[in-house]
């Protein structure tokens, strides 16, 4: 290999492991192995920057912007009513929700489908007396599927329509993926109907472990009169940073206060609501100033003046890899954190000194409006209310409804390409006031369209090093006793390896040269390998943290991490399956 492809396999290799250990932010990681190569000269500036300049980027920032709309109006709660609504326990009600799930999320954002679905989901299976991690898990995988149905059900499959683009084909068309996508979405769904039920532990939801801890372990404790405490700020009382108890709320005179300043000057009988490990709530009984309030209080977990929420972390979130203590949370937030939980359990420790992961689950307490100051922000995955009552739909629904479909139609009849109609559907939801300037600017994550711009210049550099056919030719050897279909299979496993271990944006740019090389080299149909290369990469079943979705069921169903491949390694499988056998078929070598 020439110097310039040691160089860019050593810059992808670190890049991986920036990427696998949540060093920095994916977009950070990808745009600056993009700039290394560019100043080392392996790739010219308008290489590096070409993704910026195509299409796709810009197609996914406006499909951000109609997935808010409908997220806001909720065009879709009519879907879950009518899903959730139904009798039908087991597997008649997974069948109820996996179909038109997917059938939603193959033409909108799978991210706020499960954001919108997955805490009315738990509440319903809860009230059926089901566990809820037989029906979050497979409410992601559902959403996956669906995804691999059309263009714009998937950023990925609109980042391959640009690469096969720049690559100087035609785009993917609409419906062009439906053919490959649509029964294997189909086939995977009855998988999971089936053994979902068989497969999945009954977990017990982070919210039911909340519910418990938070009877078990709450006190109220009542200002003395005559007490040192008495004109004294809740900072100043060393009530603050209490290890392993938190201030939660305040009653004063009728008036309760939630969560409470460190500000706030404590006056004579002040009701304070503690919760916490046991063993700390007992130590409250002999702090001078404070007495028991010697009587039962009910915890209310949907009050007027505080609410108790469930926020799951993202991996772009300025609280991963940071404590709770070091991002200042509670003033940040203005709420106060009363549990973190991971991989299925509580972490017993004092919470202000746990590095969070992406994929906890926060239990906190804040004020009601908590959850629409925070939704579309990248602190937080999924923000769901406990106890709160479920969205409704607005009357701009059926307009977003129709824009909706228009940016369909339009793209699908070839009135227009996707780019465009996405961008006028976005506008419009602008100028009809559907969604103001600030609310369409705050639903475009713009890490993930930073991440998908420059990772075009990274799949140039692998492709101008020629490290992209030294790949492809050793792939070929390897495989070539299998012929095509063994070629085809190397591609895919590739593709599903790099979606586990990193984005499946960033998978699927890495991965697009080497295939587009070894089509070349082993006579196959480029564009049917393309295809197959952007339905892998949305094939990510086997961990919580290779699609976003998994991550935001993650804490929420009480999942550990194994508890993914029980069922992921068969959809995995089927995936493989669908594409060795439909992809050779419909575009052959």
């Amino acid at each position: 290999m020439t110097w310039e492809a040691w160089l860019t396999l050593a810059v992808i290799l670190t890049t991986v492991v920036l990427l696998v250990r949540d060093t920095v932010a994916p977009s950070l990681a990808v745009l600056g192995a993009t700039i290394a190569l560019m100043v080392a000269g392996v790739i010219t500036p308008a290489e590096a920057l070409a993704g910026f300049s195509n299409s796709a980027p810009i197609t996914v920032a406006a499909l951000f912007v109609v997935a808010r709309a409908v997220e806001k109006t909720g065009a879709l709660q009519p879907i879950v009513g009518a899903v959730l609504g139904s009798r039908g326990d087991g597997r008649a009600g997974m069948v109820r929700l996996l179909f038109p799930v997917a059938g939603a999320s193959a033409f909108l954002n799978n991210t706020p489908i499960v954001a919108m679905f997955a805490p009315q989901v738990a509440d319903w299976a809860e009230r059926r007396g089901q566990p809820a991690s037989w029906f979050l898990m497979p409410l992601s995988f559902a959403t996956i599927l669906g995804g691999m149905v059309t263009l714009i059900g998937t950023s990925t499959n609109l980042v391959i329509s640009g690469l096969l683009e720049a690559a100087g084909y035609e785009p993917i068309g609409m419906f062009e993926l439906t053919r490959v996508g649509l029964p294997i979405a189909l086939v995977g769904i009855v998988v999971i109907v089936l053994l979902a039920p068989l497969l999945l532990p009954d977990r017990r939801m982070a919210r039911q472990q909340f519910e418990e801890e938070l009877r078990e372990f709450s006190v109220h404790m009542r200002v003395s009169p005559n007490g040192p405490l008495v004109g004294r700020t809740i900072q100043e009382a060393g009530l603050r940073h209490l290890q392993g108890v938190f201030l939660v709320e305040l009653e004063r005179q009728g008036q309760l206060f939630a969560p409470v300043s460190p500000d706030t000057v404590l006056e004579a009988d002040d009701r304070l609501m503690f919760v916490g490990r046991a063993d700390m709530v007992v130590d409250l009984q002999s702090m001078r100033g404070l007495v028991s309030a010697e009587r039962e209080h009910a915890v209310r977990l949907d009050g007027d003046h505080h609410r108790f929420f469930e926020a799951v972390v993202s991996e772009a979130s300025p609280l991963a890899g940071k404590t709770l203590k070091e991002t200042g949370f509670r003033s940040r937030y203005q709420a106060a954190v009363l549990a973190i939980h991971r991989a299925g359990a509580r972490v017993n420790a004092k919470l202000g000194d746990v590095r969070l992961r992406a994929g906890d689950t926060l239990l906190l307490i804040s004020d009601p409006d908590f959850q629409s100051r925070w939704r579309d922000r990248r602190d937080f995955l999924l923000v769901s209310s406990i106890a709160g009552t479920p969205p409704t739909s607005s009357r701009k629904a059926l307009l977003v409804g129709a824009i909706t479909l228009g940016i369909v139609l339009a793209a699908a009849l070839g009135v227009m390409p996707i780019l465009h109609a996405a961008l006028v559907g976005a506008i419009l939801l602008v100028l009809t006031g559907v969604l103001s300037a600030d609310e369409a600017r705050g639903a475009i994550d713009f890490d993930v369209i930073v991440l998908i711009a420059a990772a075009f210049g990274l799949g140039a550099a692998i492709t101008s090093s020629g490290l992209a056919q030294t790949v492809a030719t050793a792939m070929i050897d390897m495989f070539s006793p299998l012929g095509t279909v063994g070629v085809l299979l190397s591609v895919l496993l590739a593709t599903i390896l790099f979606t586990e271990l990193i984005t499946n944006n960033a998978a699927a740019v890495l991965v697009f040269p080497i295939a587009m090389a070894t089509a070349t080299t082993a006579g196959l149909d480029p564009r049917g390998v393309a295809v197959a290369v952007a339905i892998a990469a949305s094939a990510s079943f086997l961990t919580p943290i290779g699609y976003q979705t998994n991550t935001m069921v993650y804490g929420l169903g009480g999942y550990r991490f194994t508890d993914y491949a029980r069922l992921g390694f068969i959809l995995s499988i089927i995936v493989v399956l669908g594409i060795l056998l439909l992809v050779p078929r419909f575009w052959p070598a």
